[in-house]
């Protein structure tokens, strides 16, 4: 009698426990500022995780799997987010995502290596969807982090070259922000300049504190000065939108060639002043060729009153889902191995998370702020009736860059 209610039991109590474990929540820590100056941009990519979760869930993306995507704030500060990453290891989250700021980005990177060399088996993986300094998938690269934004040297390699054809372009100025991404913009913005178009001048280079300038005339009156026609910046959030700002008050005359034309408040603050002289480099065009997203964009906006622009939540989301399905576990360890060299297909079109430096390789956008015309600007920014013009679209293998990574992986 005891043998067989003890079997009986079991045998309850394997039936109850087999579907939890078979679709465990695939629970994702978001650490980027959702307060400060930065706020506004961090909120928005919160969003989008969450609005792509609820359709990776009901579309099963992750198969019986469920994702949730909970956001902490770490204030724009590498030291806040180290305090975060420990937050939620205690809560037992085993990914995390992060991307505003590379210095941030940096920190958690090592924070998070120093981790899974002390905790075998209860790995963290860090799915970064923003933090673009190259030396992240180059001298930093590392088995536990994988980038899925192209990086700052792919980005300029499209810009620059897209720049090189307008012998319009005489005198250029390059101002961004004073931190590890800012200083990788400068440098890749001379080099690849010099080897493109040696006859341009670089007139101006200037680095500000990342989220403390409230007034940017200053810098607009240099700029100004120097006779630059064409200004290249990395700014991003408040500091890109502030200096649009400034520029537009100043009547500044140049073309602004950016990363983050894009991002929250930046449209707004340009309005009118801005068409057909600013343009942005990046991985997606919600005016698209094939307008791929559609769907996305008018969800977002009808249930956050907010525009739909970071994709990369998308792309990290659809990557993850078919690494679970191909690892048949959630184990950050095997769905880290799943995610190497996986081909999967995103907004932009098709993707590859390369083995050698887990950098994703993807096609790359050049947009122009255009005013919306129902036919190739279908969709503005931030209700302004002016939207991104696709000027052109770069192939993943144009785009891509080699890398000096030395991977090294556990066992």
């Amino acid at each position: 009698m005891k043998f067989t209610l003890r079997a009986s039991l079991a045998a309850v109590a394997l039936t109850f426990a087999v579907p939890t474990v078979m679709a465990d929540t695939i629970k994702i820590a978001y650490i980027d500022p959702l307060s400060g100056p930065f706020a506004p941009v961090g909120q928005n990519i919160l969003n989008s995780y969450q609005y792509i979760a609820d359709k990776a869930n009901a579309e099963k993306w992750g198969g019986e799997h469920k994702f949730e995507v909970v956001g902490f704030d770490n204030k724009g500060s590498p030291q806040e987010s180290l305090n975060v990453l420990k937050t939620v290891i205690d809560k037992g989250f085993r990914y995390i995502t992060q991307g505003n700021g590379s210095g941030v980005g940096l920190a958690l990177l090592d924070a998070v290596n120093k981790h899974n060399e002390r905790n075998p088996g209860k790995e963290i993986v860090y799915l970064n969807h923003a933090a673009v300094d190259p030396d992240m998938t180059n001298s930093k690269c590392s088995f536990w982090h994988f980038r899925f934004d192209s990086n700052s040297d792919m980005k300029m390699e499209a810009l620059t070259t897209f720049m090189a054809a307008d012998k319009n372009i005489q005198k250029v100025y390059i101002i961004g922000q004073n931190y590890s991404f800012g200083h990788q913009v400068t440098r890749a913005a001379k080099e690849y300049l010099a080897r493109k178009r040696p006859d341009i001048q670089i007139v101006g280079d200037d680095l500000h504190p990342i989220g403390q300038v409230k007034d940017f005339s200053p810098y607009v009156a240099k700029i100004k000065a120097s006779g630059a026609d064409t200004v290249i910046t990395g700014n991003w959030g408040a500091d890109l939108a502030l200096l649009i700002k400034s520029a537009k008050d100043a009547d500044l005359k140049a073309n602004f060639y950016t990363y983050y034309g894009s991002t929250t408040g930046v449209p707004t603050a340009m309005g009118a002043s801005g068409i057909d002289r600013v343009k942005y480099v990046g991985y997606w065009n919600a005016n698209n060729e094939t307008f791929a997203g559609k769907d996305i964009i008018e969800g977002f906006k009808a249930k956050y009153k907010d525009d739909y622009y970071s994709m990369a939540t998308y792309s990290v989301l659809a990557a993850m889902g078919q690494a679970v399905k191909q690892a048949k576990s959630i184990e950050p360890a095997k769905v880290a191995i799943a995610l190497e060299g996986l081909n999967f297909k995103s907004l932009n079109g098709e993707a590859s998370m390369r083995k050698v430096d887990h950098q994703i390789q993807q096609p790359l956008y050049i947009a122009t702020w255009v005013k919306t015309n129902g036919k190739d600007v279908k969709f503005d920014q931030e209700n302004t009736g002016m939207g991104w013009k696709t000027n052109q679209k770069i192939d993943a293998f144009v785009a891509s860059q080699p890398s000096s990574c030395q991977m090294k992986r556990p066992g």
